[in-house]
C-alpha cells in the first residue's frame, strides 16, 4: 500500500497543481493516511481548495484542515459588512428559496442555519459565501427537510451510483431506515466518499446520510 511519505508527496503535486495556490502557503503532514493541512493563505477560498485537492488523492482516509486565512488591510471587512454581502449572495442565488438561511457571523466566520429541501441546496449556500471578501470560514448547520416521502430509495440511489462515472458502484452497499441511508463498502479516495454521500442525498425524501464507507487503496497501488 502507499506510505506516508508516498501520499505526502502525491498531496503536494496536487497543490502544485492548483493554480490559485501556492505551494509554500501549504504544508502537509500524514499520519497513518490522515492529512493535515497547516499554513497561511489570504483568501478562505484557497483554503477550501486546498482541502478538496487532499481529498481527491489516492489512499487518504481523512483530511484535518488547520489552515488560517488571514486577509491584508486593505482587504479586512466588518462582521456587519461580511454579514450584508453575505445575504445578498444568497439572495440573488436562483437555488435558495427567499428567506430559508439565516446568516450569523462572528470574526469572520459565517455560520448559517434553517431548514432546506435538497443537499445541493445546503452545498450551494456554502459555495456561494466562499468568494467573499474578509470570510475565514463558514459552518454549515443548515437541515435538510425533506417533502417528498421515500419510495424506492434504496434502487434508486444503488441505480444512480452504478451511473455515476466517478465511482466503482460494486463496492458501495445502501441501507436504508425511513429517511436515513446508510452508506457501506469501499472507495479509493475520500473525495469517492464524499461523491458517493452527495448521490445518496439526491434521491427523494432523503433527510440524512450516514456514510460508513472506507477508504482503501486499489489493488494496483498496493
Amino acid at each position: 500500500m502507499k506510505t506516508d511519505v508516498e501520499i505526502r508527496n502525491d498531496v503536494l503535486a496536487e497543490l502544485k497543481w492548483q493554480p490559485d495556490i501556492e505551494e509554500t502557503e501549504i504544508g502537509v503532514i500524514v499520519e497513518d493516511g490522515i492529512v493535515t493541512l497547516s499554513g497561511q493563505v489570504n483568501e478562505y477560498r484557497k483554503k477550501a481548495e486546498a482541502t478538496d485537492a487532499a481529498k481527491r488523492v489516492a489512499g487518504v482516509k481523512a483530511v484535518a484542515e488547520d489552515i488560517e486565512v488571514k486577509y491584508g488591510d486593505e482587504y479586512r471587512k466588518t462582521d456587519k459588512e461580511i454579514a450584508k454581502a453575505a445575504v445578498n449572495a444568497l439572495e440573488w442565488n436562483t437555488s435558495m428559496p427567499s428567506g430559508a438561511v439565516m446568516v450569523f457571523v462572528e470574526d469572520g466566520y459565517i455560520y448559517l442555519s434553517g431548514k432546506l429541501r435538497w443537499d445541493y441546496q445546503r452545498d450551494t449556500a456554502k459555495w456561494a459565501l466562499q468568494n467573499l471578501l474578509g470570510v475565514k470560514g463558514v459552518v454549515n448547520n443548515i437541515e435538510i427537510l425533506p417533502k417528498a416521502k421515500p419510495k424506492n430509495t434504496e434502487v434508486q440511489i444503488t441505480k444512480a451510483l452504478e451511473r455515476s462515472a466517478f465511482l466503482e458502484a460494486k463496492g458501495i452497499r445502501v441501507q436504508v431506515d425511513g429517511t436515513t441511508v446508510q452508506l457501506k463498502g469501499r472507495v479509493h479516495s475520500l473525495w469517492e466518499k464524499e461523491e458517493a454521500e452527495k448521490t445518496a442525498y439526491r434521491a427523494p425524501g432523503v433527510r440524512k446520510v450516514k456514510n460508513d464507507i472506507v477508504v482503501q487503496l486499489h489493488p494496483e497501488f498496493v
